[in-house]
């Protein structure tokens, strides 16, 4: 019995400090194993036992049983009938790009690391074939084969973007091309031509078309044009070639929207207008039909047909159904929504389904999509029906078909493959049921070497068969899973989850396991298992420092028996059994918070702590410290994994470099301050990225994995290196967790994320080595066996556990479970555990944690129950006095009174909400001032731009009476560099006018007439007046202020610098007219001004006189508006009023005077007396009154004469106020008409401005569009230089390739012609037969795998490019023609073995005949298309070059005809008709010039008709000389002909004779007579042979009468043999002489077939010796090409 062991369990690893060696991407993860020496690597070695997992990047059908699909580092093959699996290994890392041909059974598939390699391996031998090197630098994301020959296309990533041709054979990129920035989705071989390629991309399609010439290959691109996110066709528009130039004679000529932007190169060809350019389709899905056409799917739900030809694109729609159909579809489809809606899922549209897959057939079209229906389209022309073949309620991402296209996978995104039969039309049958999502954990099923269980992080677990990796079962928690175990005492399975709960499962019944129970031990996420080796305890670390102990048997029912929190957080695990001393220890990696430095805490678990829980347990739940013994270390290095063994030995992974730490946690190796320990030894890893350790069961094995994928097996003593294995890669993230079986027999190893779970045997490993993990195995089962079939008992009779659905993820969010404790149980705990609060929600998810401390707070509420009633009654008083004190607040007064917030006794809360308040108060504050800031920022910007810069600012002057305003003119002022420009410009132009000058005198001295004194005086009068005039200059410019004299005449515009310079010139006239305008404006206002003051100072007057007669009556006061004064509305003045006018108005009512005003205010008191009765004044009284009487008269009379002269005197003031205002209102309606006359004047010369703008942008905007044709013509000269080479190139290939064409061909022939030469020993009649056989040639089948199926691309899979895969084809199907059964009797074996040779020599000769002559004419179509390309730019060049033409031809009629400004009074053209003549031809000239023009022509006039005169007169001998010329002429002409017929004479032996002969006469006599004499000779002799022929007639006759007597006899006899004949039938038909017979007719056969051949090998060497004739005429012809 082993003392102390190690438990074999596996941690999950986290990823924390994964960082730290991010740089190691840069190396290939492939080299990081053969850094490091194995110093055993010829005593053990791993192999791989089997592979689970799908990654869900591509599937495939490697032959028509078997499929493939990529899974981390490895390539599985899954049978489809036998459901067995076989594992291709990827050694260099993770599968990439992916790819299959089932047609070859080939696949081919890239790694990821740096400059990546395509790999092609064969099925079933798995044999690497070839590896394919291109110039990619990260990854290829894209392969595909084509459905015939050896060709495979690859697309690459970033940075190239590269399209590859290969051909994988022979290991040859064939042909490239960069597409810049353009990620592809999707690439495909069309089936039926190789030589297109389809590339998708998410918003384009493009066709590449592989163009070939002998070995050489190209790529030709054709984007498709796809149609608008409606799925409607817009028409296409090429914007830098517009259709046709149209002209307007005023805006010029209209050129491409590119050159009218300004843009040049490359820009201006792909220019488009926004309001023009509207989104496409996005494609999703595309497959290839049989004619060539692509069908494609897209995000919109439209199906688009595509002719790969043409790149024309075609939408299909759905055929109208009949109304009684379409009823049933829309009963069908409310039936389908509406289960949706109950299932909870979005209802699915099935009328327009969005495809993600699709592939097609024979009968039709097979889609499908997120929906998860199949569907098949069943297409005719432009429109499909459409019908659902199966539903498989999971989003389906691809469909494929077997070669045979019998079998059709439906590939999900969850990791479920259906398979569908389309023959039988059945429901889809699931042949493939991975995990959906990465794999989290795995261990080894009690007693570890049959089964073992895995679990993925969506909480699917897994139970798998350990032999060969069957899924045995799977059981979905519907959980965030987040650690799992394996209980070593029961087959029952612990897992964690997110939400800090763990079920347990029983799996004694591996094809069902169940939930049996479910522990909440608190709202922080498990993070890791661990058992211990007797699977009394299961450890579980949680967040926060928090480990938990549970009783891991069943029968415990797993019970919680209490929790520890540590200081730090926790990293790693490590559980060790003390057997000898029955302790469990358990060592914690924790967090430490020095970065340089590692701590380690142990406590210990005793069985005590089972049996007597409480005793060792708090309230809480918290494990008393004195009973677990805890013990705390530091050490020299960080770790991010530790494993410890006995002898106080510890493991750690250190995180700041790659090494493997050893300690002894003795006080040997501490030092003493600060008390750390250090490590013994520093083992280098060669890994890079964040690790982990796993021990073995035994103890003998360390295990290292990393982020690189590469697992080392180390032995625990010694630290060499056992084994490795690259099972996973660092572009899945490494490795996540490793666990040896007990007897250490395997290793699960299951990466972070490429969802690949490896199982591992040793391959080669020491005898000993498995002595000893078979020994601790067996001790181990020992141990184990009677509690582990004890607890089995029990856990088979527990009681499945229900699923509450309330309390599952899926009812509360996860969110929830993020925030802190105190939204569901809110327990805050302090570092010793105790509880400082709890607020429960739930009773039903209540936490272990939250229900011991709701017992603990049931327990003190019933104990303090008396204290907390006294505390109650307290507060109540307290709350009745606080409600009296601010009742009696109420009634006190205002300053007396507290605020609500004093009554506040809890005063924290009201500091806390005070400093919310200040907090918001400020955070406003600072709101409010920050805007405040920007609005004075932005009113800064505009006064420095509208106010600050002006030299004039704007005005206005406003009438007294009238509704008429004038504002002046705001002006900038202008610039230095706008100065010395105007500068610059009236420099040139003064020195131009001076040249011209100059140029004018001397022509005047040079010229032949010239004119008088007077008439030049007259003349520059006319030019002086000319250039003044009003009509011609086009404006009125002069008469409002501005100097017409320094601008250019209109006519003199034709340069770009006059126009430049024009316009600067203008704009000075502009600004001078303005500010002559405005100093107008200023009189005008100041005189306002003044006016305003006189009025006032006469409504001073005014004010008095209305005081004097006490009349209110309102004043009418002028003043300035803020339009006249802009000044005032930027400034605050401190008073707007007038301090001495309110002054007088507040103390003296306005008026200084006072004695005016006591003439109409004084009144005579009158007597005292006056209030007694008439009837008793005394004389005395009597007189005072008449006195009063009279003064008071005398007193009203002066007020009448004072009041009418005062109503006099404001008469006058108010005429005169109203006189002067309406005259200055009079000066202002003047002032109005000449801003109007001068804002005619301003847009008269703002016009000019505008048409020499326009004038200077077209020429801009030609010279633009001059470049850009030159830069375009400049690519296609460089194209049609390249095309010129190409061409010369190829016609050089092609006839050196006709040499060796007619060399085959010879050479076919002579083989021919010697066939019988070397057989010509043999009979006739085995020469004849072997012939025969020599021009016998076997007949070619189809491929076996795809003969008789119904695959749609079959009519072209007995294609084969190549002459390389045709020639072995055709010997093979020749091996049965060569076998003995066809040799000819009477043939020796030799002879036969030589004719079967002779015969293959031939056949070989006349296939590369074909191959030859293939490839020809493949050159010469290339060569074709390549001269079609070169015409084709030829005529873009001739139209580039007609443009351009037009162009010069436009910029100089720009530059000629100028746009002219005139002046023309109204009524001054008159018409007499009222159509407007047209006057596109007209051209304006000078009047002098006409009046020059009409004197010279009189002159010219009068000279005509004296030479007129002088002409008759000399005529009259013309007309004679003409006669006696023409009659020489007739002459002449007879003198020819008679010359031309003496030349053209033939000249006959006889003229010869007669030119030569002295005397003709004498010669011609001889030959009569001689001539005479012959024809008697001949009378004669024709005599004779007429006796002759005469003679011979006779003869002729007799012999015909003998023939015919002859004939009659012969008849007779014939009569008689017929009937001899018929006896001698009858008689051989019974005597049974067939084989006579027989053997006369194989003679009689043979004698023919003799004949026949000679008559063949005469026809044969009739035409040997034809083509030998021919080759030595053209072999001569070669050789003497003169002759």
């Amino acid at each position: 019995m082993v003392g102390a062991v190690l438990v074999p369990r596996r941690r999950v690893q986290t990823g924390r400090r994964r960082g730290a060696m991010e740089a190691a991407d840069e190396e290939p993860c492939a080299e990081a194993p053969g850094d490091r020496c194995c110093s055993s690597a010829e005593e053990a070695a791993l192999e791989v036992s089997w592979v689970q997992g799908f990654s869900n990047k591509n599937f495939g059908f490697i032959n028509n049983q078997t499929v493939c699909y990529p899974c981390g580092n490895y390539i599985l093959f899954l049978d489809i009938e036998t459901k067995t699996t076989t594992v291709l290994h990827c050694q260099t890392g993770q599968v990439g790009a992916f790819a299959v041909n089932g047609n070859r059974q080939v696949l081919a598939f890239s790694d990821r690391k740096l400059n990546p390699i395509i790999y092609i391996y064969t099925f079933p031998e798995l044999s690497k074939l070839t590896e394919l090197k291109g110039n990619a630098q990260l990854d290829y994301t894209l392969l595909a084969f084509s459905f015939t020959g050896p060709y495979l296309a690859s697309y690459s990533s970033m940075p190239e973007f590269v399209l590859s041709v290969w051909n994988w054979q022979e290991s040859i990129l064939l042909c490239s091309e960069s597409r810049p920035g353009v990620t592809a989705t999707s690439l495909s071989f069309n089936p039926m031509n190789w030589q297109q390629l389809c590339v998708v991309d998410e918003r384009s399609v493009t066709i590449w078309c592989i163009e070939r010439n002998n070995d050489e290959h190209h790529l030709k691109q054709n984007p498709v044009k796809l149609p608008g996110g409606q799925g409607s066709m817009s028409p296409h528009k090429d914007w830098f070639f517009p259709v046709s130039h149209s002209e307007d004679p005023y805006h010029g000529p209209d050129l491409p929207v590119s050159a009218i932007a300004g843009l040049v190169g490359d820009e201006a060809e792909t220019y488009m207008p926004r309001n023009y350019i509207k989104p496409s389709v996005h494609p999703t899905a595309h497959c290839w039909t049989a004619t060539s056409e692509i069908y494609m799917g897209c995000k919109e739900g439209c199906i688009l047909a595509i002719d790969a030809e043409t790149c024309s694109v075609s939408v299909l729609q759905q055929k109208p159904l009949p109304d009684y159909m379409r009823k049933i579809s829309d009963v069908v489809s409310y039936v389908r929504r509406e289960v949706q809606k109950k299932k909870g899922g979005k209802p699915k549209d099935l009328q327009k389904p969005v495809l993600f897959a699709m592939t097609f057939c024979n009968e039709g079209l097979y889609t499908a999509g997120s929906e998860g229906i199949l569907f098949f389209y069943h297409i005719r022309g432009l429109q499909y029906e459409m019908k659902i073949c199966a539903d498989i309620l999971q989003p389906i991402s691809s469909l494929i078909f077997s070669p045979d296209s019998t079998v059709l996978l439906l590939v999900t995104d969850q990791g479920t493959v259906y398979a569908y039969k389309p023959a039988h039309s059945g429901e889809a049958v699931k042949l493939l049921d991975a995990c959906s999502s990465f794999f989290l954990a795995a261990d080894f099923l009690t007693p570890g070497n049959k089964y073992c269980v895995s679990v993925t992080i969506s909480g699917e677990v897994q139970v798998w068969f350990l032999e060969d990796g069957t899924c045995l079962s799977k059981l979905n928690l519907d959980i965030e899973a987040t650690a799992m175990a394996c209980c070593p005492s029961s087959n029952s399975v612990a897992v964690g989850t997110k939400r800090g709960q763990i079920y347990f499962l029983d799996v004694t019944k591996v094809e069902a396991p169940r939930v049996v129970h479910r522990i909440f031990l608190s709202n922080f996420p498990v993070l890791s298992l661990h058992y211990d080796q007797r699977g009394q305890f299961l450890i579980t670390s949680a967040t926060e420092g928090h480990i938990f102990i549970l009783d891991a048997r069943p029968s415990k029912l797993f019970q919680v028996l209490g929790y520890v929190v540590l200081a730090d957080e926790v990293l790693d695990l490590s559980v060790v059994s003390d057997l000898k001393n029955d302790l469990v220890e358990v060592m914690a990696l924790l967090n430490a918070a020095d970065a340089q430095r590692a701590r380690l805490e142990f406590f210990y678990l005793s069985p005590a702590l089972r049996t007597d829980n409480d005793k060792y347990v708090n309230e809480q739940g918290m494990l008393n410290p004195s009973a677990i013994k805890k013990e705390q270390y530091d050490l020299d290095y960080p770790l991010s994994s530790a494993v410890r063994l006995k002898d106080n030995i510890v493991y750690g992974y250190c995180t700041c470099a790659p090494f493997i730490c050893k300690y002894r946690l003795s006080e040997e190796n501490m030092l003493e301050n600060p008390s750390i320990f250090l490590s013994e030894r520093r083992t280098p890893s060669n890994q890079f990225g964040s690790g982990f350790l796993c021990l073995s069961p035994n103890s003998q094995w360390l295990a290292a994995a990393a982020e690189d994928g590469v697992l080392f097996i180390y032995h625990t003593f010694t630290m060499d290196v056992l084994a490795q294995k690259h099972c996973h890669s660092y572009q899945g993230g490494g490795i996540r967790s490793v666990v040896f079986s007990l007897d250490g027999k395997f290793i699960l190893v299951n990466g972070e994320n490429d969802g690949a779970l490896v199982c591992l045997k040793w391959k080669k490993i020491k005898k000993i080595e498995v002595k000893e993990a078979a020994f601790h195995w067996q001790s181990l089962l020992a141990v184990l066996n009677e509690p582990t079939s004890n607890e089995n008992v029990v856990l088979k009779s527990m009681a499945e556990w229900q699923f509450d659905p309330e309390s599952t993820s899926e009812s509360l969010p996860e969110k929830k479970f993020k925030e802190a404790p105190l939204k569901s149980s809110s327990v805050e705990m302090t570092e010793d555990g105790n509880v400082t609060s709890l607020y429960s929600t739930s009773t039903n998810d209540m936490t272990w944690i939250g229900q011991k401390i709701k017992k603990i707070i049931k327990e003190e509420t019933q104990r303090f129950a008396n204290q907390k009633k006294e505390l109650q009654i307290g507060i109540k008083k307290l709350r009745k006095t606080i409600q009296k004190m601010m009742h009696e607040n109420e009634q006190v007064p205002d300053i007396e009174k507290l605020e609500q917030q004093e009554f506040n006794l809890d005063l924290e809360e009201q500091e806390r909400a005070q400093a919310e308040a200040e907090q918001e108060v400020a955070r406003v504050r600072m709101e409010i001032e920050m805007e405040n800031l920007a609005n004075r920022y932005l009113q800064d910007v505009i006064k420095h731009e509208c106010w600050d810069a002006m030299c004039v600012k704007e005005c206005a002057v406003k009438c007294f009476h009238m509704a008429c305003e004038v504002k002046n003119y705001p002006l900038k002022g202008r610039s230095e560099e706008e100065l010395e420009t105007l500068e610059k410009v009236l420099q040139l132009k003064k020195i131009e006018t001076a040249d011209l000058k100059g140029q004018k005198k001397n022509l005047a001295i040079e010229s032949e007439t010239v004119l008088s004194k007077e008439k030049g005086e007259k003349a520059e009068e006319v030019m002086a007046d000319d250039s003044a005039s009003y009509c011609l200059i086009g404006s009125l410019s002069s008469q409002y202020g501005g100097d017409t004299s320094i601008l250019y005449h209109q006519w003199d515009l034709h340069t770009k610098e006059q126009k430049v310079n024009q316009i600067v010139l203008l704009k000075d006239i502009i600004y001078k007219v303005k500010t002559a305008f405005n100093k107008e404006f200023d009189i005008v206002a100041q005189q306002k001004e003044q006016e305003i003051a006189r009025v006032k100072e006469r409504n001073l007057r005014i004010r008095e006189i209305l005081a004097q007669l006490d009349v209110q009556v309102e004043v009418w006061e002028p003043a300035l508006t803020d339009d006249e004064i802009p000044e005032r509305a930027l400034t605050v003045q401190d008073s707007e009023d007038n301090k001495r006018l309110r002054a007088l108005n507040d103390m003296m009512s306005g008026v200084l005077e006072v004695k005016k005003e006591d003439i109409l205010k004084i009144d005579i008191p009158p007597p005292p007396f006056i209030s007694k009765p008439e009837d008793v004044w005394n004389d005395e009284e009597k007189k005072i009154f008449r006195e009063y009487e009279k003064r008071v008269k005398e007193l009203n009379e002066e007020k009448d004469k004072y009041r009418r002269a005062l109503e006099n005197e404001l008469k006058k003031l108010e005429a005169s106020i109203q006189e002067t205002t309406q005259n200055f209102d009079e000066t202002v309606c003047k002032l109005s008409e000449r801003k109007m006359k001068v804002e005619m004047v301003i847009y008269q010369e703002e016009l000019k401005i505008v048409n020499l703008i326009y004038a200077l942008l077209l020429d801009e905007e030609l010279d633009t569009r001059e470049v850009g044709l030159r830069n375009f013509l400049m690519k296609k000269e460089k194209e049609k230089v390249k095309a010129a080479r190409t061409i010369q190139a190829t016609k050089n290939k092609i006839e050196a390739y006709t040499d060796t064409y007619e060399n085959a061909i010879f050479e076919e022939k002579n083989l021919e012609s010697g066939f019988t030469k070397e057989f010509s020993d043999l009979p006739a009649n085995l020469l004849d037969e072997l012939l025969q056989l020599y021009k016998h040639r076997p007949k070619m089948k189809m491929t076996e795998m795809l003969l008789d199926t119904a695959n749609p691309y079959e009519n072209c899979s007995g294609l084969v490019e190549d002459h390389k895969e045709m020639l072995p084809l055709l010997m093979k199907a020749m091996d049965e023609l060569d076998s003995p059964e066809h040799m000819p009797n009477g043939l020796d074996m030799s002879t036969w073995e030589h004719f079967c040779l002779a015969r293959r020599n031939k056949m070989e000769s006349e296939e590369l005949v074909k191959w030859k002559a293939l490839t020809l004419a493949e050159m010469q179509a290339f060569l074709q298309r390549r001269m079609d390309d070169n015409e084709k730019i030829k005529s873009e060049t001739e139209d580039i070059f007609q443009e351009l033409t037009w162009l010069q031809e436009e910029k100089q009629k720009l530059q000629l005809n100028l746009t002219v400004q005139f002046l023309l009074k109204q009524g001054q053209v008159e018409l007499e008709s009222t159509e407007i003549p047209d006057y596109t031809d007209a051209i304006l000239i000078n009047k002098s010039v006409i009046e020059e023009l009409n004197c010279s022509i009189m002159a010219q006039g009068k000279k005509k008709i004296a030479s007129m005169v002088e002409c008759k007169e000399f005529s009259k001998g013309i007309f004679q000389l003409e006669w006696e010329h023409k009659k020489m002429r007739m002459q002449i002409e007879d003198l020819k002909q008679k010359a031309r017929d003496i030349v053209t004479l033939p000249i006959s032996k006889d003229r010869q004779l007669f030119l030569t002969a002295l005397n003709y006469n004498s010669h011609i006599t001889h030959h009569i007579s001689v001539m005479e004499q012959s024809l008697g000779i001949m009378d004669k002799l024709h005599k004779k042979n007429v006796k002759n022929r005469q003679k011979r007639i006779k003869e002729l006759e007799k012999c015909i009468r003998l023939k015919e007597q002859e004939n009659y006899e012969l008849s007779l006899e014939l009569k008689e043999m017929l009937v001899s004949v018929s006896e001698r039938r009858s008689i051989f038909e019974a005597a049974d002489t067939q084989h006579i017979s027989d053997k006369i007719a194989k003679q009689r056969y043979q004698e023919i077939l003799r004949q026949k051949h000679l008559r063949g090998l005469v026809k044969d060497q009739k035409e040997q010796f034809e083509i030998l004739q021919a080759e030595v005429e053209r072999l001569r012809s070669r050789t003497f090409p003169i002759l």
